[in-house]
């Protein structure tokens, strides 16, 4: 499932998006950053943390999932906006010129640093199957997924396609922005869009269903 990238820079693409969601989101501002706090201390709890012990990542995914939309009264716009912000593993979006040799960084909507990094250290990370085996895992990937599955929910509003995956994709742990594009990645936003589109006709799908689909879709190739 190979995406085409659009001619233009992942710059611009960078750019593009924060404005979007500056202007969609200034006026529910306070309501968006109460959401964004609420998951982001659901997770860093020791509820979760228990959870954790007895249920696997995918399982823990459906959970944050439920949880963003019974705090947002079921208002699914601002449930995937806010799970895209608090599934973020960083706080800043480092926004390169080169021609000036000038790095901004661009700050997000996060929990305090107490609460965020707890966040960070609970966040699933083994919700793939080939999820790599380490301490970070797929921790970034499901920012991608929610923030694919907010721009496809609201493609009859303005049509981003799959711009958030390139918000994401600027990001690595050391703050570098990357060279080149990630197919894993793209993957994982498409499989947002996806669970966006159907979100839209069907109120009970689950992100695990989503995600699960990548697993059959890789064993039928190797059928």
């Amino acid at each position: 499932m190979k995406l085409e990238l659009p001619l233009i820079s992942e710059l611009a693409y960078l750019i593009l998006l924060l404005i979007a969601f500056n202007n969609f989101s200034f006026p529910q501002q306070s309501s968006l950053s109460k959401s964004v706090n609420y998951l982001s201390q659901f997770i860093a709890s020791v509820d979760f943390k228990n959870l954790k012990q007895n249920n696997n990542d995918l399982a823990l995914t459906d959970t944050i999932y439920l949880r963003a939309l019974q705090f947002s009264n079921q208002d699914y716009n601002e449930a995937l906006l806010a799970l895209t912000f608090a599934t973020v593993p960083y706080k800043e979006v480092p926004l390169q010129f080169p021609l000036f040799n000038f790095i901004l960084k661009y700050p997000l909507i996060s929990a305090e640093d107490s609460v965020f990094q707890l966040k960070n250290k609970n966040l699933p990370k083994y919700f793939f199957f080939d999820s790599p085996q380490n301490d970070y895992g797929d921790k970034d990937k499901l920012a991608h997924f929610f923030g694919s599955a907010f721009t496809s929910y609201n493609s009859h509003i303005f049509d981003l396609g799959n711009l958030i995956g390139y918000f994401v994709e600027v990001f690595e742990e050391d703050f570098k922005v990357q060279s080149s594009i990630d197919e894993r990645d793209l993957m994982v936003d498409n499989l947002g869009y996806i669970f966006g589109k159907i979100l839209l006709n069907d109120k009970n799908i689950l992100p695990s269903r989503i995600i699960l689909s990548h697993l059959l879709f890789h064993v039928r190739i190797i059928l």
